[in-house]
C-alpha cells in the first residue's frame, strides 16, 4: 500500500522535483534559526542563547587604523567623475592586506572573523564603490576562499601568499548572457585532452559578463562545464561544473571591455576565452575535483550571501542614518528644522528603527557563521531583504534631503547611493528570483523536519523511511493545527517567552506568527505540491513571513546582548512592530491566494475574515515614530552608539563633512537657544525664530558671549551646510576640455559664508 502511495505521489508530482544542481543546494550548509520557524515551534530561549559575537581588539584596531585612513584618502567625486581608482589608494589597500582579511595568518592574511569582515565592508562601502569593491571581491566567492577551502597544498602555499599581498588581483567568472539567476545553466566549457608533452590539459571557451574586477583582475576563477570524452581523468564523460584559475596573459583569454555600472562606478566588465589551454592542475583542488564546483559553490555560498551583500547594504542604512538625522535638525523651514515635523519625523524614525533592525540581524548572523553554521536560507534572506530594505531606506532618506539630494556635485551625500542601490538588488541573485523561488521552495524542503525525509524515500522507494515520515509529519500538522487555534485566541500568550518586560509580547506574537506560517507550509506543500515552484506570487509571500521573522529576531537578539538599554527600546518596539505587520501583510496575501479546492476558498472567506479580526500587528504607533527619530535627532551618546564605524569625514571635508560640523554645532547650541525661548515665553524677548534674537539676548543677559559665539557658528555651519554644488557651462558641459571639467563653482557657497 505505501509502495504503491509513493508512486502516486511521485506520478502525480504532489512532492518537489528535485533536480542534480537543486540536491547539491538542498545538501550544502546547515539549517539554523530558519527550522525553528519552519516547525512551527522557535525555542527563543535557545536562539537568544545563540552568539552575538563583539570585534576582537585587533580587529577594531584595524578598523581604527587602516580601515578609518583609507576612508579619509578617498575623495569620492573625482573617483566617480574620472571612474579610476587611484593607484595610491590601491597601493594601500595592498600594503594594509586588505585583500587578505579571510587568509589564514600562516599564508599571509589577516585571518579576520566574518563579523570583522562585514564591518569594514560596510565601513568603506557607502564612502566609495569602487574602492569597496578592491576589498569586497577579494573576500568574498573567489580564488582565496574556494582555494582556502578546496585547494590543494600546492596551490595555497603558491596563491593565498600572493593573493594576501595583493600580487594577484581576483575575480571570479560565473555570470553569462544566458545564465544569470539560473547560474546552474552556464555554457562555458571546458574540455579535458592530453597534450602532446604527455600532460593532461584543459581547452577553454567561454563569454561571461557582470564580472566585478574583470578589467583590473590577473587572476580568474572561472565556473565552467567540463566535458572529459575520454575519461582521462577518471570521472566519467561528463564530470559537470568545475572551477578552474585561469592567469592574465594566457593565451586566447582576454578582459574585454568595461561594463559601466549604474550610480557609483566600480570596475566591471566581460571576460572572453578561445581555445584557452591551461593544465588540469588549474582545476581547484586539482583533478579529484572536477566536477565538484557547484557543491564547492553552494556550500561557500550557504553562509557567504551573510557577509558581503548585507555588509554593503547595512553599512549603507547606518551611513543613511547618520546623516539623515543630522540633516532633519540642520535644515529648518517656517522657523523650525524640518526633523521636528511630522512627515519628515516618520520618515526619520522608521531609518533609525529599521537600521538598528538590520545591523542587530547582521551580527548576529555572522557571528552564525564564524561559529560554523553555513545556512543558505538565511543567507538568501539576508541578502535579498537588507539590500531592499536599504534601497527603501535610501529613498527615505532623499526625500529628507529633498533638493540637496537630487543636485549633484561633490556636496551630495546620498545621490549616488541611491542610483547605486539596484546593483546590491541584483548581484548575486536577483532579489525577485531569490525572494520568490529560493528562500521558500528551498526552505520548505530543507529545513522543514520531514519533507526532505519523505522526497527522499519516495524516490529511493523506502516504504519504512516514507512510513516514518509521513507518521511523522501528520503529527506535527496536526499539532501545529490546534497549537495555532490556541495562539489565536490567546493572542500567543500560550507560546510563552524567554524574558520578561516589554519585549515579552514580541517572542509570543513571533511563536504565534511561526505556528500559523508552519501550518499553511504544510497545506502549501500538500494542496499545491510540485507546483510552488511557479507559484512565485505566493511563495514570496511565504519567504515575507521567514524573512520578516528572522530579521525582528536579529533586532530582539540585539536589544537582550547589549544589556536592553532603556533609549533603545523605542528603537526595537517600531522595528519589531514593523515586521509584525509585515508579517500580518504577507499572511493576508497568502490567504487571499491560496488556490486549492475547498481549503482555498474558506481561507479566501472565512479565514481571511478571521486573520483581519485579530491580526499579528499593526504598523507602529506615531508615538513609536517620534520616539525612534529622536535617537538620531541629536549628537549624542547613542546616536554615536547606532552609528559606530560609519566613517565620519572631517569638518573641512564637502557632503557629510561640512553636515556633520553643522549637527555637532546646532546640538552645542541647543542650550543657548532653549535659554532664548524660555525669555520669549516670559515676556523679555520678543517672539520669532530663536538664533534672529541672539545679539538682542546677549545684550540682555539672557545667554553669554560664549553662547552667542556658538549660536553664530551653527548659523554659518547651517547655511553651508544645506547649499548645493554650482557649475559653470565649462564644467558642466562634458564636450569641454578635461581641464575645464575640475569642480564646481563655490560662489554659492562663499555667498552664503559672507551673509
Amino acid at each position: 500500500m505505501l509502495a504503491t502511495l509513493m508512486r502516486w505521489m511521485k506520478a502525480n508530482k504532489l512532492l518537489p522535483q528535485i533536480s542534480d544542481t537543486e540536491r547539491q543546494a538542498l545538501e550544502a550548509g546547515t539549517v539554523w534559526i530558519d527550522g525553528e520557524f519552519f516547525r512551527g515551534t522557535p525555542d527563543f530561549g535557545k536562539i537568544l542563547a545563540e552568539n552575538y559575537n563583539r570585534l576582537s581588539a585587533e580587529e577594531q584596531a584595524f578598523i581604527d587604523g587602516p580601515v578609518e585612513r583609507l576612508c579619509q584618502m578617498l575623495d569620492a567625486y573625482p573617483i566617480r567623475q574620472t571612474r579610476r581608482m587611484p593607484p595610491e589608494v590601491l597601493e594601500f589597500i595592498k600594503q594594509q592586506g586588505f585583500m587578505g582579511l579571510l587568509i589564514p595568518k600562516e599564508y599571509g592574511g589577516k585571518q579576520f572573523s566574518w563579523l570583522a569582515i562585514s564591518t569594514i565592508m560596510a565601513k568603506i562601502g557607502p564612502v566609495s564603490a569602487t574602492a569597496g569593491t578592491f576589498v569586497v571581491i577579494p573576500n568574498s566567492l573567489g580564488a582565496a576562499e574556494l582555494i582556502k577551502h578546496y585547494g590543494t597544498d600546492a596551490q595555497k602555499k603558491h596563491y593565498l601568499p600572493k593573493l594576501a599581498r595583493g600580487e594577484y588581483v581576483p575575480c571570479f567568472g560565473l555570470t553569462e548572457p544566458t545564465a544569470g539567476s539560473d547560474a546552474a545553466s552556464i555554457e562555458a566549457e571546458g574540455r579535458v585532452f592530453r597534450g602532446e608533452d604527455g600532460t593532461l590539459k584543459l581547452k577553454l571557451n567561454f563569454r561571461k559578463r557582470y564580472i566585478t574586477l574583470a578589467p583590473a583582475a590577473n587572476l580568474v576563477t572561472l565556473a565552467c562545464k567540463l566535458h572529459d570524452p575520454e575519461n582521462l581523468i577518471g570521472k566519467g564523460e561528463a564530470p559537470g561544473i568545475t572551477c578552474v584559475l585561469i592567469h592574465e596573459g594566457t593565451p586566447g583569454f582576454s578582459h574585454g571591455g568595461h561594463h559601466e555600472p549604474i550610480g557609483d562606478p566600480f570596475y566591471n566588465g566581460p571576460l572572453y576565452g578561445k581555445d584557452v589551454v591551461v593544465p588540469v592542475d588549474n582545476v581547484i583542488g586539482g583533478p579529484k575535483m572536477a566536477g565538484e564546483g557547484w557543491r564547492m559553490l553552494m556550500e561557500q555560498l550557504a553562509g557567504g550571501r551573510m557577509v558581503s551583500l548585507p555588509a554593503g547594504a547595512v553599512g549603507g542604512a547606518k551611513a543613511v542614518a547618520a546623516v539623515t538625522g543630522a540633516y532633519s535638525m540642520v535644515r529648518e523651514q517656517f522657523g523650525i528644522p524640518i526633523g521636528l515635523m511630522e512627515g519628515v519625523e516618520d520618515k526619520v524614525g522608521k531609518i533609525a528603527a529599521l537600521t538598528y533592525m538590520l545591523d542587530g540581524a547582521r551580527i548576529f548572523t555572522c557571528s552564525a557563521v564564524d561559529a560554523g553554521q553555513a545556512p543558505p536560507v538565511v543567507s538568501a534572506v539576508m541578502k535579498a531583504y537588507t539590500t531592499t530594505i536599504s534601497q527603501q531606506l535610501l529613498s527615505d532618506g532623499m526625500d529628507v534631503f529633498s533638493g540637496a539630494g537630487v543636485m549633484q556635485g561633490p556636496n551630495n551625500i546620498l545621490g549616488y547611493g541611491y542610483q547605486s542601490a539596484p546593483v546590491g538588488i541584483t548581484v548575486e541573485g536577483a532579489n525577485i528570483l531569490t525572494r520568490t523561488l529560493m528562500i521558500f521552495g528551498q526552505g520548505a524542503t530543507r529545513c522543514h523536519p520531514y519533507a526532505l525525509q519523505i522526497v527522499r524515500a519516495v524516490e529511493a522507494g523506502d516504504a519504512a523511511a516514507f512510513r516514518a515520515g509521513l507518521l511523522g509529519w501528520s503529527g506535527h500538522f496536526l499539532t501545529n493545527l490546534g497549537r495555532a487555534a490556541v495562539r489565536y485566541l490567546t493572542r500567543g500568550w500560550s507560546a510563552g517567552s524567554p524574558v520578561t518586560g516589554p519585549t515579552a509580547g514580541y517572542y509570543r506574537r513571533l511563536a504565534w506568527a511561526a505556528t500559523r506560517f508552519a501550518v499553511l507550509t504544510d497545506l502549501a506543500m500538500l494542496a499545491i505540491g510540485g507546483k510552488l515552484k511557479v507559484r512565485g506570487r505566493l511563495t514570496g509571500r511565504y519567504a515575507d513571513v521567514l524573512a520578516w521573522s528572522i530579521l525582528a529576531t536579529g533586532g530582539l537578539r540585539r536589544y537582550e546582548a547589549e544589556g536592553r538599554k532603556a533609549e533603545d527600546l523605542p528603537l526595537l518596539q517600531y522595528s519589531v512592530e514593523y515586521a509584525l505587520a509585515e508579517i500580518q501583510r504577507a499572511f493576508e496575501g497568502i490567504y487571499a491566494n491560496f488556490d486549492a479546492p475547498v481549503l482555498g476558498l474558506y481561507l479566501r472567506t472565512l479565514g481571511s475574515a478571521l486573520l483581519r479580526l485579530n491580526p499579528v500587528s499593526r504598523l507602529p504607533s506615531d508615538r513609536l515614530s517620534h520616539a525612534a527619530a529622536g535617537a538620531i535627532q541629536s549628537l549624542s551618546d547613542q546616536y554615536r552608539r547606532l552609528t559606530a564605524n560609519v566613517f565620519a569625514p572631517a569638518e573641512d571635508r564637502p557632503a557629510a563633512g561640512r553636515l556633520l560640523k553643522a549637527f555637532r554645532l546646532v546640538t552645542e547650541a541647543a542650550p543657548a537657544l532653549a535659554k532664548i525661548h524660555a525669555a520669549q515665553h516670559a515676556g523679555k524677548l520678543p517672539p520669532g525664530h530663536a538664533a534672529e534674537f541672539a545679539e538682542a539676548a546677549s545684550a540682555a543677559g539672557v545667554i553669554s558671549a560664549g553662547e552667542l559665539a556658538t549660536i553664530r557658528d551653527a548659523e554659518t555651519a547651517k547655511l553651508q551646510a544645506i547649499e548645493v554644488d554650482e557649475f559653470t557651462p565649462a564644467q558642466y558641459f562634458r564636450d569641454s576640455r578635461p581641464e575645464d571639467v575640475a569642480g564646481p563653482d563655490q560662489r554659492s557657497i562663499k555667498r552664503a559664508v559672507n551673509q
